[in-house]
């Protein structure tokens, strides 16, 4: 009885410590995007995470201060500060997965969040099975 005891609590270690591994690194923070451009900070939002734009750094010259590529039409008059850009992202190994809209379109894609040995944050959208972006660095 004791050897299956013993056996049975170093098999969940076992499965508790793999899984451990194979969580993906944290991202929650503030992000500077590719170029300077904006501010992200991602939280926890409900079971998922989610980042938004908090500052505009670099403005487009005559770009809009509003979402007006935006669908819904009721969203259009919205600042770009404070917009969520990346929704329902769920730990899924080695990364992140979920989804990330594009104020300069109006259009939400799949996507992936990686972050880098480096500390950087790898920021891919998706078309079916192709991915790509850019990379984010910490901004703090």
């Amino acid at each position: 009885m004791h050897k299956t005891y013993t056996a049975t609590v170093a098999a969940l270690a076992s499965l508790l410590i793999s899984t451990a591994a194979l969580a993906a690194a944290p991202i929650t923070g503030t992000w500077m995007t590719e170029g300077g451009k904006a501010l992200v900070r991602i939280e926890p939002c409900g079971d998922a995470m989610c980042g938004r734009i908090v500052k505009v750094l670099r403005r487009e010259p005559g770009k809009p201060t509003t979402d007006i590529a935006n669908p819904d039409p009721a969203k259009r008059n919205n600042p770009i500060e404070g917009t969520f850009i990346l929704t329902g992202f769920k730990d899924a190994g080695a990364l992140w997965k979920g989804k990330i809209y594009n104020p300069d379109s109006g259009k939400t894609y799949a996507a992936k969040l990686t972050r880098n040995a480096d500390g950087t944050l790898k920021v891919e959208g998706c078309v079916a099975f192709l991915c790509r972006g850019p990379i984010w660095t910490p901004a703090g």
